[in-house]
């Protein structure tokens, strides 16, 4: 079956970071906009890393942000009508500062043209464990902006995470396209490779900030960024 979408991860792929600095980094900021409403930093950061896990377990009965949101909040006393707005405006602002915890390559912009010079479909199957705001200003990073994809995944839209492929079968539906006929690109062995090769995509990993599996070994298809591009422009 021909391939006629091409997805893209975004952090470690159209985003090169090292992941655990970035996140070091994000949940610094986030901290200084909430702790000093009454939460001890330890404590905040722990609430914030079991909102992450209930949404990486969700199993489609809701959407990620509820899983995230009810957890939290549970754990911090917040409530959420109070802390989410707090959380949604430094998206907007004050989220920028990690920025500096990323890279910038530009054939990121040249493996989205690519895809579009081709006439295939593309999406950001970016994990949802973020709102939509904080995905788009974390993809204009990247010189790219939502337009130019068809859509992106949030916390907001998504009910599953990666690693779990129905996180990947939700895409595929979105897009009305058979996993068979979609490429998945990105930079993680596990939460791209596996699973979305387990819910019957095409993968192709890509090695510039790769991150690897203790559990699983990629020997499919793979290589940096330009030998992407290239693959991109054979299909």
């Amino acid at each position: 079956m021909d391939i006629r979408a091409v997805l893209f991860d975004m952090d470690g792929t159209l985003l090169p970071m090292d992941q655990a600095v970035f996140t070091k980094s994000y949940f610094k900021e986030l901290g200084k906009v909430l702790c000093p409403y009454g939460v001890e930093p330890d404590k905040f950061t722990a609430a914030v890393w079991a909102g992450t896990k209930d949404m990486i377990k969700n199993d489609g009965s809701r959407c990620n942000a509820d899983a995230f949101w009810e957890k939290f909040c549970n754990l911090t006393g917040f409530a959420e009508d109070f802390a989410r707005p707090i959380c949604d405006n430094f998206y907007v602002t004050d989220f920028k500062k990690t920025k500096e915890f990323t890279s910038y390559n530009p054939l990121a912009v040249e493996a989205v043209k690519a895809v579009k010079e081709k006439g295939l479909r593309t999406a950001l199957a970016t994990n949802p464990l973020f709102p939509m705001s904080a995905q788009l200003v974390r993809l204009e990073w990247t010189g790219l902006k939502g337009e130019n994809f068809e859509f992106v995944t949030s916390y907001e839209t998504e009910s599953y995470c990666k690693p779990n492929p129905e996180y990947y079968r939700a895409v595929c539906k979105k897009l009305g396209l058979a996993p068979e006929e979609c490429l998945m690109i990105g930079n993680d062995v596990e939460e791209d490779m596996i699973a979305a090769s387990s819910a019957g995509m095409k993968c192709w990993l890509l090695t510039d900030c790769v991150v690897e599996s203790e559990n699983h070994v990629w020997d499919g298809p793979k290589g940096n960024f330009a030998e992407t591009v290239e693959m991109i422009k054979s299909l």
